[in-house]
């Protein structure tokens, strides 16, 4: 008899739509996540600051906040866990962040791997590139604060450097911070 555990790992990867070099991060869930907890551990993961409207789709379907004033075609994301939605490897689920900014996520089920009791869940385990800066104004908007932020002649340089709180260096992905930041917000649901 063939049977399926109750729970599993999902190993996921994000991506940052539309860049080059891509800005990603892998990191493990249990299965079991709904998708309100998902959108937390996205804006840790990838560095966003929980300051906008999101949305999660897949084939048409849009999962997220419900407003009671502004009544949408959308599910509430509290009410549907990841293994619902992504049921086998190599699925993918969009994930839209500030919609002004259009931030947009591509997240792939890469492996589905057996449950452990005693595994940190989540937990980031690789990663490239620092995510943009919050308001920065889209990809274009991205591309213009990295060159005004990289030429200490151009007209924006001091501006915008004291805007994103002095350095910032888009190569930086930092694993320890990330996983502190997991380690917290998990500590602080429970």
């Amino acid at each position: 008899m063939n049977t399926r555990s109750l729970r599993s790992i999902y190993q996921l990867k994000v991506t940052l739509k539309n860049f080059r070099p891509p800005i990603w991060r892998r990191f493990l869930l249990s299965s079991t996540t709904n998708l309100g907890e998902m959108h937390h551990v996205l804006q840790i993961v990838m560095g966003w600051a929980n300051a906008h409207l999101h949305e999660f789709v897949k084939e048409n379907e849009r999962y997220g906040e419900p407003e009671i004033e502004f009544p949408l075609d959308i599910h509430d994301e509290t009410e549907f866990r990841l293994d619902q939605i992504l049921k086998q490897e190599k699925e993918k689920l969009i994930y839209n962040y500030d919609f002004g900014d259009d931030w947009q996520h591509e997240i792939l089920l890469e492996k589905v791997l057996p449950f452990k009791h005693d595994a940190v869940l989540p937990i980031c385990i690789k990663g490239k590139r620092a995510c943009p800066p919050e308001d920065v104004g889209g990809a274009v908007g991205y591309a213009m604060f990295l060159e005004a932020v990289s030429d200490s002649l151009h007209p924006e340089y001091a501006a915008m450097r004291e805007w994103a709180n002095g350095n910032f260096d888009s190569a930086f992905f930092d694993l320890d911070a990330v996983n502190n930041l997991l380690h917290e917000y998990c500590g602080r649901k429970r």
